[in-house]
């Protein structure tokens, strides 16, 4: 055989080979892409980390200053902030407030309004004096929020004006704890607030000392999340340097690069919003549009108006675009990229049918979790894949589950057993130093309740996800539900013993188990309660109605209330939700007198067949 021949017959082979590789592999490619990015990503960070001072998320933010001063940043209602102006700004602000606080690195401010550029220089300009922010949710009020501000140890508040009155409804308390508040106006007449727009104005812009945040490490604290977690009341999730840098990297890993343009609409309290949107487009050096909040009608007008590359999505968001009247130019736009968790197949297949070839990077992970998916594949209905890398790095399992018991199932030896591929389990991830937990601001007993010990072998820790996954034969994995008290509605996680702690506050309600019922055509769970009444007084629908209105954000308000004479409990007086669940609000399955939240009418209202039938046809909005 010919030199010429010998060749053609070799490519003939390679060709082959690579061919069956791409049918036994069909992702091969695009799994190449993103396991060259992950390694690239995890070797930045263990550089990072050997640095002395460490290479922080605000030192990438200072680099891109320097690389592109003029180069826009932050993207507002037609207003521009260039990544030179976002500098100068956050140095006024940092020189404010080192100059009018307290405030010295390793202290917290609680962070208290929406989606606006101030959010974002707040939290820049207190980096550069090292302190941590702590993002409280602006939906939260009264005992809520109290708890909120006091859990992650912060002296010092700021308040945009538009949320004044939720602060002075606990002021006194506040005053009393000797808090410093800050409100976002020119001048201020309520006693124990101080503006703060006037000391910004008056204060340099000059660089700060480096030497002001010399002690941050990779295990400091960046940031607090707040996560409602699986019980009780919100709770602080410690966001370290080094889980804010992991998280950053998203974007990365999803191919967005410098040129992109990242539309951020989605609340900047979230680590969606915050960390995957904003400091990811830091990471990447790109520019940031940001939206006071998700408008379906807006969403592509904006995309077009701003030339966005790069969107982030909730379930709900895909859902609620979708369901918008179909136009002519649907698939006239430029984003080729969208980030996010929680899309629906049905959706997703929708939304892309519509919108375009977007590659959809659906995620998976929470704020406080030591692991986390991406379904590089763009694998419709994933959240991601089980790679090697998670298998040695993460040391991740899914976990036979016992539904009944709320806990997972252990053999003879008292040890966890692994789901079978195609079996739903529960997602556990080893603690380890490469994949910590840092756990919640002040609250011990609620970090520990996360740890599952003995899994495997004995000593043994992992972080318990509380979420049930399931895994094909291709090693793509599927969510499919949540575990203990938690539900997820509108985007948002709602703890079923805080909304039973309102219900209760009411005085006709004796005892409310709260629990999340699935609504067709909707993403996630809606609030649903059992409740008995107090003896001898009856259900008051408007009273009920006004407790729930007035002390719940709309997300978290249970839409429908099933009186009962008594609540089914187990042994060890746990409620029983499971039942419940499965039979929802229909009132041709339900027997005991069943409520709708008419928020028009601000009351409870006889559940009806005619209003179930209209919440399944959509008629009744939710």
């Amino acid at each position: 055989m010919h030199t010429g021949q010998m060749f053609l017959a070799a490519l003939a082979a390679l060709l082959l080979l690579l061919g069956l590789w791409r049918y036994r592999l069909p992702h091969l490619v695009k799994y190449a892409l993103f396991l060259f990015n992950t390694i690239r990503a995890r070797l930045r960070l263990r550089q990072y980390a050997k640095r002395t001072p460490f290479y922080t998320v605000l030192d990438c933010f200072l680099d891109a200053v320097k690389k592109n001063p003029n180069k826009p940043f932050i993207v507002f209602e037609g207003t521009t902030y260039s990544y030179s102006e976002a500098d100068k700004q956050s140095n006024k602000i940092a020189r404010s407030l080192w100059r009018h606080t307290s405030l010295r690195e390793g202290d917290t401010v609680a962070l208290f309004l929406g989606n606006e550029p101030f959010y974002l220089l707040l939290w820049l300009g207190l980096a550069k004096i090292g302190c941590v922010a702590a993002l409280l949710n602006f939906n939260v009020r009264s005992k809520s929020l109290l708890h909120c501000f006091s859990c992650c140890g912060a002296n010092v508040l700021i308040v945009t004006a538009e949320l004044k009155d939720a602060v002075k409804e606990v002021l006194p308390t506040l005053r009393e704890q000797n808090v410093s508040i800050f409100i976002l106006t020119g001048e201020c007449g309520t006693d124990g607030m101080e503006s703060l727009i006037d000391k910004i104005d008056q204060a340099s812009d000059e660089p700060l000392s480096s030497a002001l945040r010399s002690h941050v490490t990779m295990t400091s604290p960046a940031l607090y999340i707040y996560t409602s977690g699986t019980t009780g009341l919100p709770k602080a999730a410690v966001v370290s340097q080094q889980r804010l840098w992991a998280a950053s990297f998203m974007q990365a890993i999803a191919g967005v690069t410098a040129e992109d343009v990242v539309y951020i609409c989605l609340p900047l309290y979230h680590t969606s919003g915050f960390v995957i949107g904003f400091t990811g487009a830091i990471e990447r050096g790109a520019t940031v549009v940001l939206k006071n909040k998700f408008s379906a009608s807006q969403f592509w007008d904006d995309c077009r108006k701003y030339s966005v590359t790069v969107i982030q999505y909730i379930g709900e968001t895909m859902r609620y675009l979708c369901n918008t009247s179909k136009r002519n130019n649907d698939q006239d736009h430029r984003v080729r990229v969208a980030i996010g968790n929680g899309a629906r197949a049905d959706v997703w297949r929708q939304f892309l049918d519509r919108f375009g070839d977007i590659r959809v990077t659906e995620l998976y992970g929470s704020t406080e979790g030591n692991i986390s998916f991406i379904n590089y594949a763009g694998k419709i209905g994933a959240v991601g894949c089980v790679t090697f890398l998670h298998r040695k790095v993460f040391q991740c399992a899914l976990l036979k589950y016992n539904t009944a018991r709320d806990e997972p199932m252990r053999d003879h030896r008292g040890f966890c057993v692994e789901a079978a591929k195609g079996e739903t389990g529960l997602l556990v991830s080893r603690i380890t130093k490469t994949a910590p937990f840092s756990g919640y601001m002040g609250n011990l007993q609620q970090t520990e309740k996360k740890k599952l010990r003995d899994v495997f072998q004995k000593g043994d820790v992992y972080f318990n996800t509380g979420d049930l996954l399931r895994m094909d034969q291709d090693n793509f994995i599927y969510f499919q539900d949540r575990v203990g008290d938690t539900f997820r509605w509108k985007g948002e996680n709602v703890a079923t013993t805080e909304v039973a702690d309102i219900l209760t506050m009411a005085d006709c309600i004796q005892e409310a188990n709260v629990y999340g019922v699935e609504v067709a055509g909707h993403e996630g769970r809606i609030g649903m309660a059992a409740v008995t009444l107090k003896e001898g007084v009856e259900f008051d629908p408007i009273s009920t109605c006004s407790q729930v209105m007035n002390s719940l954000p709309a997300y978290a308000r249970p839409r429908f209330l099933r009186i009962q004479d008594s609540l089914e409990t187990t042994g060890t007086f746990k409620q029983m939700k499971m039942t419940l669940v499965e039979e929802g609000f229909s009132p041709a399955v339900v027997s005991d007198p069943l409520y709708f939240l008419d928020e028009k009418t601000k009351t409870y209202i006889p559940m009806t067949q005619e209003i179930y039938n209209s919440i399944e046809t959509k008629d009744i909005k939710l």
